[in-house]
């Protein structure tokens, strides 16, 4: 558990978290709008070697980002009406490929997501801070 009091300190988590990320690993971003899955993902972006501008994939449901030391694939699964949508998007292409996924909303959907998805459960616990399980961003 660790907990966030600014939107700097969950980027610097995601960022804290990508240091181990390999090729196939799965991150399933759980919590409420607002609660931070986007500054986590930024952070994340950001310490894979990339410097896309990272925004949430909710309306454009995946966002690809290159030019760091592995692909990361961020994808938002909260307009998805039904686990057929999902698998309509591509979703399986995106868990076995070349990459890492960050998945926002992964709550919808879990039976999608392999045994060995990493969940990170995102809670707001004030106005600036929030709780993040799943990782040990110390």
């Amino acid at each position: 558990m660790f907990i966030s009091h600014s939107a700097e300190q969950t980027r610097d988590a995601g960022g804290k978290c990508a240091g181990a990320a390999t090729r196939g690993d799965i991150f399933a971003l759980a919590g409420d709008l607002g609660a931070g899955k986007t500054q986590f993902a930024k952070g994340f972006v950001r310490q894979i070697g990339s410097d896309a501008e990272v925004t949430s994939p909710t309306f454009t449901l995946i966002h690809e980002y290159g030019g760091g030391r592995i692909p990361v694939y961020h994808l938002d699964l909260y307009r998805l009406d039904s686990p057929e949508a999902a698998t309509r998007l591509g979703l399986d292409e995106y868990l076995h490929g070349d990459g890492v996924c960050l998945i926002e909303w992964a709550q919808r959907f879990p039976a999608l997501l392999p045994e060995s998805t990493r969940w990170i459960v995102f809670r707001t616990t004030g106005e600036n801070s929030r709780v993040i399980d799943g990782i040990d961003a110390r």
